[in-house]
């Protein structure tokens, strides 16, 4: 009952907006390839549900790899600016700088790297994924509680029970935290790779349904994206909470 009562407000706000939606396409007479009403919306994912399902997997497969990726090179390169004061002092202020540049300025030099296979979006998908994972991360190794370190040292803990005991705990809530934002920003860059080009997945489904002013298959296609990268943020959320309860319940 709990459960339901906190996700009330969200659902009579989603179904206030949806009625807003129907209503005001209706009433408004706003063309099809403007903004088509929710229920041909509705109607066009259920009558392309097999294309819709085959283009998602596409672009869902392509989102987990680059995000696996993403997970490995951003705890790599928070682990060597928490163990180095040379790559503290370089990396992590190089890697604040790389966000000044646009990504989507950087997609077509992946795409004229690896071309249009998979290897391409799975590059765009690091390109938005490492950042937070390292980042956050990294901020975790700094927030360590120096006292239960010097605690571990004066009981003759070494450099590698360090770490382990002390520094990798206290990471892992900011780690998660890197990755809830990295498992939403995957779909985007998977679908911008798409975009860029592609045969299948999501982002070459919307660009195709555009190209042909079929707007109801384009929210359909972007619809399906926010629920994907909802549901990949759910689930990071989910993991986090249960490596930190099974941690909590080890100490």
């Amino acid at each position: 009952m709990r459960s339901v009562r906190r996700a009330l407000p969200l659902g009579i706000l989603l179904l206030v907006l949806a009625v807003m939606w129907e209503a005001g396409t209706s009433f408004l007479n706003i063309p099809h390839y403007i903004l088509p009403k929710l229920s041909d919306v509705l109607y066009s994912t259920w009558d392309n549900r097999a294309v819709l399902v085959k283009h998602l997997g596409a672009t869902l497969g392509e989102a987990l790899l680059g995000l696996a990726f993403s997970v490995i090179f951003g705890v790599v390169a928070a682990i060597g600016i928490e163990a180095s004061g040379l790559a503290k002092q370089t990396l992590y202020p190089l890697l604040i700088a790389s966000q000044s540049v646009p990504i989507i300025a950087l997609s077509p030099i992946m795409v004229m790297w690896f071309g249009y296979d998979i290897w391409s979006k799975v590059a765009v998908v690091i390109l938005f994924s490492f950042f937070p994972l390292a980042v956050n991360t990294a901020d975790g190794f700094r927030s360590a509680d120096p006292g239960i370190g010097e605690l571990l040292r004066t009981m003759g803990a070494g450099k590698r029970q360090l770490f382990l005991k002390w520094k990798l705990p206290s990471a892992l809530p900011g780690f998660f935290t890197g990755l809830k934002l990295a498992a939403t920003f995957s779909i985007g860059g998977a679908t911008l790779g798409e975009w860029l080009g592609g045969e299948t997945g999501l982002g070459v489904y919307t660009k195709r349904a555009s190209n042909m002013l079929r707007g109801e298959a384009v929210f359909s296609g972007v619809l399906l994206l926010s629920l994907t990268g909802v549901l990949m943020f759910a689930a990071a959320g989910l993991l986090g909470r249960m490596v930190l309860a099974k941690r909590g319940q080890q100490r």
